[in-house]
């Protein structure tokens, strides 16, 4: 049988070196395939996580999980943040992230970083925004609380992230879609079809809708909801820091 990659919270067999591996692998090609596997839809996505802070406009925000960076440069363009820092466990993905800072002359600050064991002082940033990656932390819980603890009072996390369709016909295009030929995709321009293959089994385990809701209300977020997008495909959750 080929080898999976098990979303380490919900099944433990999966250590963050690996998963820090599989995503350095890809990270030359992560732009072009995410473009390319969602027909441009996930820029629109990520516009659309952001529409949500623009009525806080918060003067410093952490994007968490940030990839090679397309949340926080959308954000320097469209909020225009006095400071934004990237953070991820991927030292691949933080390097092209910082070849595109430098090619378009952001000052975007780019750490590698563990979302468990932020490297931040309690109550730094007006914001935190997730985009894709929520469901990669290896304990969810622990996550979201070490994200309360560096936000402001009165600071939003906004997460973006992939759920599964409910609606007929759409449910079963997603399946065969994400299950079959997107790893196959993947692997023609990546090499890797591993990371597209645990793209697929985690979306099946990660907590979505009301359960996701709940996590976010225990780990002590208030004005919680959720926003599903294109039929169900991924889903926002938004939820505030307690203004003590």
């Amino acid at each position: 049988m080929p080898e999976t990659v098990k979303p380490y919270d919900q099944q433990g067999s999966t250590k963050k070196d690996e998963v820090k591996q599989m995503f350095d692998n890809i990270a030359p090609t992560y732009d072009f395939l995410n473009r390319f596997l969602s027909a441009g839809t996930d820029v629109l996505w990520r516009k659309k996580l952001l529409s949500y802070l623009k009525k806080s406009s918060p003067a410093s925000l952490l994007d968490i999980a940030t990839g090679t960076g397309d949340v926080a440069f959308e954000a320097a363009r469209f909020l225009s943040p006095e400071t934004i820092t990237g953070l991820d466990l991927s030292p691949g993905m933080l390097q092209v992230a910082r070849q595109k800072a430098a090619a378009k002359g952001v000052a975007i600050t780019f750490i590698e970083g563990d979302s468990e064991h932020l490297p931040f002082s309690d109550n730094v940033y007006g914001a935190a925004t997730v985009a894709f990656g929520v469901r990669n932390f290896e304990n969810l819980s622990k996550g979201v609380k070490e994200i309360s603890r560096v936000l402001q009072p009165g600071g939003g996390l906004f997460i973006l992230e992939f759920s599964r369709p409910r609606i007929f016909p759409i449910k079963q295009v997603f399946h065969i879609y994400f299950k079959y030929l997107l790893p196959l995709i993947g692997k023609l321009k990546s090499r890797d079809a591993r990371a597209y293959r645990y793209l697929y089994e985690s979306v099946q385990v990660f907590p979505e809708y009301q359960e996701m809701q709940d996590i976010l209300e225990a780990a002590g977020f208030r004005n919680c909801v959720y926003r599903p997008l294109s039929f169900g495909i991924c889903t926002i959750y938004i939820g505030y820091k307690p203004v003590l």
